[in-house]
């Protein structure tokens, strides 16, 4: 059974620097593009950024281009998201998504198969 794990929110003041990490079991980590998504308080859940299953095309939502980066370790099992620059409308519980036939730049939630219980990132003005 595919289970994925989002570890490393937290607290962080506007400016700094935070990384989460998504640890996969129960599938062959390789076949599936990944994506992060965030639901922030009073909002849908939305896209923040996806890779592809082999780690060459990356894929970002506006609000976060240029300040986050996504990444992955397939022998690791494990997908990265390196937060910098983070601004106070950067806080919501972010979402580990997992993909076996999709693109790894659908925006649409409903289009991604496997999902993590998610963790809090909350950004201090």
């Amino acid at each position: 059974q595919a289970q994925l794990v989002e570890s490393g929110g937290g607290l962080v003041q506007a400016g700094g620097s935070l990384r989460l990490s998504c640890a996969a079991s129960g599938l062959t980590f390789g076949f599936y593009a990944m994506g992060w998504f965030r639901r922030a308080p009073g909002k849908e859940r939305e896209f923040v950024a996806g890779i592809n299953r082999g780690g060459t095309s990356t894929y970002y939502a506006d609000s976060v281009k240029g300040r986050f980066t996504i990444s992955r370790d397939n022998a690791k099992n494990t997908m990265g998201l390196q937060m910098n620059s983070v601004k106070p409308e950067d806080t919501a519980v972010y979402y580990c998504a997992a993909d076996r036939y999709g693109s790894a730049s659908q925006r649409n939630r409903n289009s991604w198969g496997y999902w993590g219980q998610g963790t809090q990132v909350t950004v201090s003005s």
